[in-house]
């Protein structure tokens, strides 16, 4: 079995990939740098769109990239022999659909258009397909969200730490990789969108303070009270979102996912490599 994998040096392609060479399948990885094939991965040169190099057949195909413009080189790649599909979106595209911040809306709608045009291009190919939506995603060092505020912290020492009542679930990428071989091997998700979460759920306030206590060096605790952060997020339109969603639970139900593809994600339980980017 071949798999193509687009996004391959993400966070969740971090861990996908010796998961893939560990099962004997081979590998073919899309990069926007030129690499050295390397552990019986092949590395390609492209991106997409419209710079995807000629393919040979592919059992399947894996996107961790942004879906419309995977959706739209799926629909006029026309890959041959139906190579089985899956790809992620994001839980953001239920959460931010009500935002109050329109540019967040935008992100929820463009996830939910690529949702939708994934399905239609692999319906005319008679591929079969799965989207997990995953939660906030850690583990690789790489993310947008909890790493920079972990290696921030590191340089000044200081840690501000958010009032949040919210719940949150933080998901290891990879749990989300695991999802992902199962996918491929399981023909019941097929047709489906999976929510994927961590295997708990904390409040915002405690997801920040665990982060703090897993890093490598000591930092000073700066409490952020809800009345300063809802100043900031008056004083601060680009921050409005993000503040006002610390009140707010941003989970998912993992119970399709256990379900059809025996995946169980794991407690949050972050260490100071969860911060570090791959060597």
């Amino acid at each position: 079995m071949t798999v193509l994998v687009f996004g391959a040096s993400s966070q969740i392609g971090h861990f996908l990939l010796p998961r893939l060479r560990a099962q004997g399948i081979k590998v073919l990885a899309l990069s926007r740098r030129p690499r050295a094939a390397s552990g019986g991965v092949r590395w390609l040169e492209g991106a997409l769109p419209d710079r995807v190099p000629a393919l040979p057949p592919v059992e399947a195909i894996v996107s961790f990239g942004p879906l419309l413009p995977f959706a739209r080189w799926l629909a006029g790649a026309r890959p041959a022999h139906a190579p089985r599909v899956v790809a992620t979106s994001s839980m953001s595209a239920e959460s931010k659909i009500g935002s109050d911040v329109p540019a967040e809306r935008a992100v929820a709608r463009e996830l939910r258009e690529g949702e939708a045009a994934l399905a239609r291009a692999c319906a005319e190919l008679g591929s079969a397909w799965t989207v997990l939506r995953p939660t906030l995603v850690y583990g690789a060092g790489l993310d947008k969200s909890l790493t920079p505020i972990a290696r921030r912290a590191l340089r000044t020492r200081l840690f501000p730490l958010p009032a949040g009542r919210g719940l949150r679930q933080p998901v290891h990428a990879d749990d989300i990789a695991q999802a992902v071989l199962a996918a491929l091997q399981r023909p019941a998700a097929a047709g489906r969108v999976l929510a994927i979460g961590g295997g708990e759920r904390l409040r915002a306030a405690e997801m920040f303070a665990r982060v703090r206590r897993s890093l490598p060096a000591a930092t000073v605790p700066l409490p952020l009270p809800a009345w300063l952060l809802r100043a900031g997020a008056r004083a601060a339109p680009r921050l409005r979102g993000p503040l006002q969603r610390l009140e707010t639970d941003l989970v998912a139900d993992n119970a399709e996912l256990e379900r059809l593809l025996g995946v169980h994600p794991r407690p949050f339980a972050p260490t100071a490599g969860c911060w570090r980017p791959p060597a």
